[in-house]
């Protein structure tokens, strides 16, 4: 009956901030920019860990991994967000929305487990240094980044399935920039507490779990780098986690702004903050990791040589 309910909307009007269209000019060229830089560095990063076999290590096949996330998240709803920028298109069809939905929700999800990940990969660099090739295998890296993805799609999935099932009752204007679940439930004209129970329940252990595993890490990490003798020792060991921890801190640090901050009086703040969330965070990570860590810096050297000396033997 929800289905059938459901269909009889076939798209969708993203209002985003129509109210406002000077300032959703200005926003179209910010939020361009950014998405190209996103696109760019991430992409950049991935290629270079790719190609450099010193950055094949566990701590460079999950920022691979979190930068493909980045690269996918952002791509799942700006190009359409610019194009309603615009004016130029404003609806999204419902196949589109569904997987537009699915998509943010998933990658956000696979993202905060991935960063739990990468800080027990820290945690044993730091504390069991003596044991980290035996601890981090290729295969368990493998298995640890398969739960990452696999565990925030199925999770989509369900919540997924929880909304489309519901009745919409033909209402179809979403108060936002893009199909995000919160504000797809704001269409429904059932009950949705079952929704709010499993969302709920879903977003504490799919992330405040993940948060508890990464504090403790760190508790773990902290007291073995003041446990160290050298200053010059505590400062090399503290380097090798400086960048993740940054993008922790960014990554959370923003939703709890987002999700603790008082309700603003006009919604439309309320909007730009969640878009910034969701395009200013990704395209932070490269430059995170490429300013704050001498292998990378390295890699990028040895590439850019690589390839001065690959032209100079072209010319001969």
């Amino acid at each position: 009956m929800g289905w059938a309910n459901h269909t009889a909307v076939t798209e969708y009007v993203l209002l985003g901030l129509r109210e406002h269209h000077s300032l959703e000019i200005v926003l179209f060229v910010l939020c361009l920019s950014i998405y190209c830089t996103t696109l760019v560095g991430n992409a950049l990063l991935v290629g270079l860990i790719g190609l450099d076999p010193h950055l094949h290590n566990p701590m460079y096949f999950f920022l691979s991994n979190l930068s493909l996330i980045d690269i996918c998240g952002t791509s799942s709803f700006i190009p359409l967000m610019l194009l309603n920028f615009l004016d130029i298109q404003r609806t999204i069809s419902f196949p589109s929305c569904a997987l537009q939905m699915y998509m943010t929700l998933a990658l956000g999800t696979t993202e905060c487990l991935l960063l739990a990940m990468m800080a027990y990969d820290r945690y044993v660099a730091i504390c069991q240094p003596l044991r980290y090739s035996e601890l981090m295998n290729g295969q368990l890296c493998v298995q640890m980044a398969a739960l990452s993805w696999g565990t925030g799609f199925a999770n989509s999935l369900l919540q997924s399935i929880l909304v489309w099932r519901l009745p919409f009752c033909g209402h179809n204007v979403i108060n936002h920039f893009f199909c995000e679940i919160l504000a797809m439930l704001k269409l429904v004209c059932g009950d949705i507490s079952l929704n709010a129970l499993i969302l709920t329940v879903a977003t504490t252990v799919l992330t405040m779990a993940p948060l508890l595993l990464i504090c403790l890490s760190y508790t773990f990490i902290l007291a073995a780098i003041f446990r160290v003798p050298s200053a010059a020792g505590r400062t090399k060991a503290f380097s090798t986690c400086s960048a993740h921890l940054a993008v922790v801190v960014i990554f959370y640090g923003t939703i709890s702004f987002m999700y603790l901050k008082p309700k603003a009086k006009d919604p439309s703040v309320d909007k730009i903050i969640t878009l910034f969330y969701g395009i200013v965070a990704p395209s932070l990570n490269p430059f995170i990791y490429s300013l704050r860590n001498t292998e990378v810096k390295a890699a990028v050297t040895s590439l850019l040589q690589g390839g001065l000396l690959t032209r100079k033997m072209s010319h001969f």
